[in-house]
């Protein structure tokens, strides 16, 4: 497919804040590609949402734990797109116990997901990438800040963001920029499957010195920063964006 228009990848877009980045790339006239698992119906939701923008979008369903099936995606996406402009790395999962309750399974599970696809979806995406384009890895602060029942999960973004350093500096010379984004807790479905005493449930973590919790289209609007030409000197960083609530103790 030939397209003037700019193209994004997003992960994970039928729900969360996968679904806010990928609503708010449409509103600056991009074409968006979704990935999603189980929710069919949210991707769907997403897919009118961005037609309403004016945009294109077109949804596939992929597991980004099974590496033939990532591998599958990247083949079907480069034989029917010319160019992909911005690729965001944002589907995520997790086992949440601690680690001593985690199995082999559960690991290759997380990591697979969380690290190991965004890897391949990088090195086989940017061949068909051009000069002035983007990717962004959605991280944690969970990958810096010890939380209960969040092991696999703090794990696996600490590779991602390590991942965003070395492809910052390998990419540079397609002149493809690199970097990720770090948000605080955001109130989305992903955390109904923590247990009740679990950090991230303390009401305490919502309140920010912005004075509002942080939200979808906070992460959305600094990605739409990270693909702008203002930000071409910004290279291979690891953005922090939780309203101040880190600093605090």
């Amino acid at each position: 497919m030939s397209n003037k228009k700019k193209i994004a990848i997003v992960t994970g877009g039928s729900k969360g804040i996968g679904q806010s980045i990928s609503i708010g790339l449409s509103e600056k006239n991009i074409d968006v590609i979704i990935t999603y698992l189980r929710d069919k119906d949210g991707a769907l939701t997403t897919l009118n949402q961005i037609k309403k923008a004016g945009s294109n979008c077109y949804i596939y369903k992929v597991d980004l734990s099974k590496e033939e099936q990532v591998e599958k995606f990247c083949n079907n996406i480069i034989s029917d797109f010319d160019h992909i402009d911005y690729l965001v790395n944002n589907a995520a999962t997790g086992i949440n116990k601690n680690s001593t309750m985690l199995t082999n399974k559960h690991w290759d599970w997380v990591m697979n997901t969380n690290s190991k696809s965004p890897w391949i979806l990088s090195k086989n995406i940017s061949k068909i990438m051009p000069e002035g384009s983007s990717i962004i890895n959605i991280t944690s602060l969970g990958s810096q800040r010890v939380l209960s029942n969040y092991f696999s999960v703090g794990l696996s973004k600490s590779s991602l963001e390590s991942m965003t350093r070395y492809l910052a500096i390998e990419l540079a010379e397609k002149g493809i920029r690199v970097n990720s984004i770090s948000p605080g807790i955001i109130k989305t479905r992903a955390l109904d499957s923590f247990p009740d005493d679990a950090d991230v449930n303390k009401s305490d973590l919502y309140k920010t010195p912005a004075g509002k919790p942080l939200e979808g289209k906070d992460v959305s609007n600094l990605v739409n920063f990270l693909i702008s030409e203002e930000s071409n000197m910004i290279r291979g960083q690891n953005i922090i964006i939780d309203g101040g609530r880190s600093l605090v103790i």
